[in-house]
């Protein structure tokens, strides 16, 4: 048996693409290749909803062209993609770590010593770090020290309140009591050459520590190509305690980012959203299907680092609360503070026991936006390429 698997671009040129296509073959999960009868790409077979996908990286197809390939024995892609749980931090035993290469990428902290979840470092391709590491290090010259509450990569909101009668600050970290997440399991559940994912199961409690609902947190890591990075973030509320209002403030981002000091638009970096506009005063309050900041890192070379909203989110496409500081978040309920107008309320109730779904994927690079490529990368995401599978007897 023989399975040719066959990718065609489209109308966009694809460059380190995740690519998954379905197997309708009695096949094993784990560890492939694909040829092409040139050189072999790792491939990754994995079970999904009772049926299985083989999972790769296009590196690079030209658009209207297709490739094709063959799904060949398991190689040994050593130290591609590992996940690995980390309890040797005397003070935060709680971690999973995930290496690229034998290289660390981030690491999830997710244990009491800590208000949030979060993933810090997150290390760009030149290997420095694109997000800023206070207040996890508080020594490191030229870094702000300003929103100790705001650790590189996280999710939190600043406004919800339960059945209309508790209202709390899941965001900020104020000495007047605020609200926390409280990580119940966190389980590595898929690990392979080139995606990884990490299940969590999360209580949102009040300042108090009464539960205001439940969340189901999955991240899945793509190891990319030329030491790239794509994480997939997708958030899913529930409403177990009563109607869930996510209240109307800008204090929040459902996927935040708070970039290198480095990188900051008051320093020598940029902003850019999906439309062109540049900088804090023309993206902060904005709708756009992705945002981009990059700039200098430690190094002195040019990282990015892009959250790219999904069109089966709400309202989609989502507002932007990014500021010059480094802040980068995608905050969809904040609107009258957006548009300077109290009458434009976006708060937003969620119904006892109904799911809320958000998804993004957040992407790191190397160089500007255009140098990037960054909106032919959006399309990798929400218009991927075409794939299908052939079992040859």
């Amino acid at each position: 048996m023989a399975i040719k698997i066959t990718v065609k671009a489209g109308a966009h040129d694809r460059k380190n693409a995740p690519i998954a296509v379905a197997l309708d073959a009695d096949i094993a999960t784990g560890s492939y290749a694909l040829y092409d009868g040139i050189g072999e790409i790792p491939c990754q077979v994995i079970e999904c909803d009772g049926k299985k996908q083989a999972i790769f990286v296009i590196a690079n197809l030209a658009a209207n062209s297709e490739a094709t390939y063959t799904l060949g024995e398991a190689k040994s892609f050593e130290n591609a993609l590992e996940l690995k749980y980390n309890s040797s931090k005397k003070h935060d035993p709680d971690c999973i770590d995930i290496f690229a290469h034998g290289k660390l990428f981030t690491t999830l902290h997710y244990g009491d010593a800590w208000t949030r979840p979060f993933l810090h470092p997150v290390i760009g391709p030149s290997g420095a770090n694109v997000t800023r590491t206070y207040p996890l290090i508080l020594d490191l010259p030229g870094e702000t020290r300003d929103h100790h509450h705001q650790k590189s990569f996280w999710t939190a909101w600043g406004d919800l309140s339960v059945n209309g009668i508790e209202h709390d600050d899941n965001w900020s970290e104020s000495w007047n009591g605020h609200g926390s997440i409280l990580c119940k399991s966190c389980e590595i559940v898929e690990a392979g050459p080139v995606r990884g994912k990490i299940l969590m199961q999360l209580d949102w409690l009040s300042k108090d520590g009464i539960k205001v609902m439940e969340e189901t947190r999955t991240y899945t890591f793509y190891l990319l190509n030329d030491n790239e990075q794509a994480v997939d973030l997708k958030v899913a509320f529930k409403a177990t305690e009563g109607d869930v209002t996510f209240g109307d403030t800008k204090e929040g981002g459902i996927c935040s980012i708070r970039v290198a000091s480095s990188m900051d638009a008051t320093n020598k970096g940029t902003i850019v959203n999906s439309y062109g506009a540049v900088g804090e005063n023309e993206t902060w309050g904005k709708r756009a299907e992705w945002c981009d900041y990059y700039g200098p890192v430690a190094d002195g070379s040019i990282a990015g680092i892009t959250i790219m909203d999904n069109p089966s989110n709400f309202r989609f496409p989502t507002y932007w609360h990014v500021r010059n500081y480094g802040l980068m978040t995608a905050n969809p309920f904040g609107t009258s503070y957006f548009y300077n107008d109290k009458s434009k309320d976006g708060s937003y109730t969620i119904k006892k026991d109904s799911l809320f779904v958000f998804q993004y994927r957040v992407f790191i690079h190397s160089g500007s936006t255009a140098e990037a490529t960054v909106g032919n990368r959006y399309h990798d995401y929400i218009n991927p390429a075409a794939a299908t599978a052939v079992v040859e007897a």
